[in-house]
């Protein structure tokens, strides 16, 4: 019988603490940053510390494709910190040992502290699959092809939205609204907590370091929708998936939220690996995605994380998003 085991790797400290990185122009300033600091803090902590980790265990010779490692060696399974650490591993600790169960192999969960560094495991093969955002997918895939094996679907669509939200007590009622006034990101790579409300003020002629009096990163959208309910800043873009888990998880943070505007649809976050990892490895992890619902077992690690199941979607889904990444490209931004 195969030994599973499933260890959590944080390759950063999580949003928390004085772990909090600030926004490119007007990175808030100290008194902010510090006030952020004791709203998130209650939440979450920041690690002691990096980890060593082996970038070297799935590369292949230049041109070929990695061999499959042995089946005793742990699986590695990455997740982008679209939520904060803690309630990331609450909810996909159960997901990655159920894959290692069904490959018979031993897996580690992988977190990261931003979107650049989960894409980063991946391109050099320290991670052999991870669930990434849509716009690091899209960066992924122009950098070194990064290839999607799998897609969930949510109430019956594989696709999410971008919400803006600010305070109940607000009067703010659209992105007009909010002019000189304090604004979260979650992460510089985030589809819906940066590209979408950058791209929406840049519609309207607007840079948001100058539309905005203070802009901060969170690192996660959860700790976004806190920063705004806390009155830390304004208002937030933050992923509708994450919004509608924290009504349902933790209802007496978001009733003192709204949202204000919603963009979208945009093609849902993906399940995804190297171009040249093993591919009997990739069919084996696509096809475990892909019958989770037909398990009794899988269906109920479903259930918990709010997916009707997982599929090969079509990659035109994400055509918004890279239409939007086009059009900031043209104007001078990070995709």
């Amino acid at each position: 019988m195969t030994t599973r085991r499933t260890v959590l790797r944080s390759l950063a400290g999580s949003v928390g603490g004085s772990c909090l990185r600030p926004a490119r122009r007007v990175l808030g300033r100290v008194a902010l940053a510090f006030v952020l600091c004791l709203a998130l803090a209650s939440a979450y902590a920041c690690d002691a510390g990096p980890v060593d980790v082996d970038f070297g265990s799935l590369e292949a010779p230049a041109g070929g494709t990695a061999s499959a490692p042995p089946a005793t060696s742990p699986l590695r399974i990455a997740v982008a910190p679209v939520l904060s650490a803690k309630p990331t591993s609450a909810l996909y600790q159960q997901l990655a040992e159920y894959v290692g169960n069904k490959l018979g192999r031993p897996v580690e969960l992988v977190q990261g502290k931003t979107y650049a560094e989960i894409n980063d495991l991946l391109k050099s093969g320290d991670v052999a699959v991870a669930l990434v955002c849509t716009n690091p997918y899209l960066q992924g895939r122009d950098d070194f092809g990064m290839e999607l094996i799998a897609a969930p679907l949510v109430k019956g669509e594989p696709v999410y939205y971008s919400y803006l939200i600010v305070a109940r007590a607000s009067t703010a009622a659209s992105l007009a609204d909010l002019r000189g006034l304090s604004f979260a990101f979650t992460d510089p790579l985030s589809n819906t907590g940066r590209l979408a409300p950058t791209y929406q003020l840049a519609l309207r002629g607007k840079n948001p370091d100058a539309f905005f009096s203070q802009t901060i990163f969170t690192y996660s959208h959860d700790s976004s929708i806190r920063a705004v309910a806390d009155g830390v800043v304004t208002a937030a873009a933050v992923d509708s998936l994450v919004y509608d888990y924290l009504v349902e998880a933790e209802p007496a943070v978001a009733e003192r939220v709204r949202v204000i505007e919603r963009w979208g649809p945009f093609g849902i976050n993906p399940v995804v690996v190297n171009p040249r990892l093993n591919p009997q490895l990739k069919d084996d992890l696509r096809g475990v995605f892909l019958g989770m619902q037909h398990d009794p077992e899988g269906a109920a690690i479903l259930r918990s994380l709010r997916i009707d199941q997982f599929v090969v979607p079509d990659d035109s889904t994400y055509d918004s998003v890279r239409e939007m990444r086009a059009y900031l490209r043209e104007r001078g931004f990070a995709p």
